[in-house]
């Protein structure tokens, strides 16, 4: 049986790991939001990881499912420095467990969908990824805040989600998957060959800004609603947000350079945009 201190510490080895903006970002939280954030990080990754690096993710996610159900009962293996850790954070705080499986639902969504005709249809897919997400950590960052911080917490993951989209065109590719609509590519005359080629034409700058507007203005959004985190939350929230953002500037520097290479945000300019706050 696994200690309490011990799994979240393992938690925060996840985040630090496999985010770095996002761990930057919320190290700014009191220390019990901050481990909170930590263990439902590993939950996102854990079900992340189950689609994205499964020898039989079908299987597994099948099998993740029923273990989350067991663990809402009050059952789960005391061994997992994950179920430990999230154990205690719903013992804490008022978690939402729709958005939990809203989560699990967005990755069954990633392995029957490969494409999307239209933008609407991906920003269910970002809902379900990136979205809920941001629901998951409400109660934790803003407790009995859900009613007015509920749309901006929507609208910060679908901005993010569709920067990771931007991100990550390249890499999604060699997995077979093109999460840029049908519909925009075909406005401005964007082809499948030309993203297989790894063409940065004006076509695919087109498509890729239209979608980066769309990303900056649910930033917009999210911010418009930021003062009514509590303070230290606000500064995490916002922190994240802009990190995030200035993804959309890095690639842009690097000129849509994408196919081959995943940009990022330098840690100077992590702190940079931190110190700001």
């Amino acid at each position: 049986m696994i200690e309490i201190k011990e799994a979240y510490n393992r938690c925060e080895e996840i985040i630090a790991a496999n985010s770095k903006s996002f761990y930057k970002a919320f190290s700014l939280l009191p220390k019990e939001k901050r481990k909170a954030v930590w263990a439902v990080y590993a939950f996102c990754r854990t079900v992340d990881d189950i689609v994205d690096e499964g020898t039989n993710p079908v299987l597994e996610l099948e099998e993740f499912k029923r273990s989350f159900q067991q663990f809402l009962a009050g059952f789960y293996d005391r061994d997992n420095a994950m179920w430990v850790a999230l154990a205690d954070v719903f013992e804490n705080f008022q978690m939402d467990e729709e958005a939990f499986h809203s989560l699990i639902k967005g990755q069954e969504m990633d392995l029957v969908i490969s494409r999307y005709e239209t933008l609407d249809d991906l920003m269910d897919y970002c809902y379900h990824v990136a979205s809920c997400v941001g629901l998951m950590l409400l109660p934790i960052l803003a407790p009995g805040k859900k009613a007015v911080l509920q749309e901006g917490a929507v609208s910060l993951g679908y901005a993010m989600q569709i920067t990771n989209i931007l991100r990550d065109i390249g890499q999604d590719l060699k997995i077979g998957r093109i999460y840029l609509p049908k519909e925009i590519m075909q406005k401005h005359g964007l082809t499948e060959i030309d993203l297989q080629q790894g063409d940065v034409n004006g076509a695919f700058v087109s498509v890729w800004e239209e979608l980066a507007g769309e990303a900056e203005r649910y930033y917009r959004h999210s911010f418009e609603t930021i003062h009514e985190y509590p303070l230290q939350s606000r500064m995490a929230v916002k922190g994240a947000g802009l990190v995030y953002r200035e993804i959309l500037s890095a690639i842009r520097d690097k000129e849509y350079m994408v196919f081959r290479e995943k940009h990022y945000v330098s840690d100077q300019s992590k702190q940079a945009i931190l110190a700001c706050l």
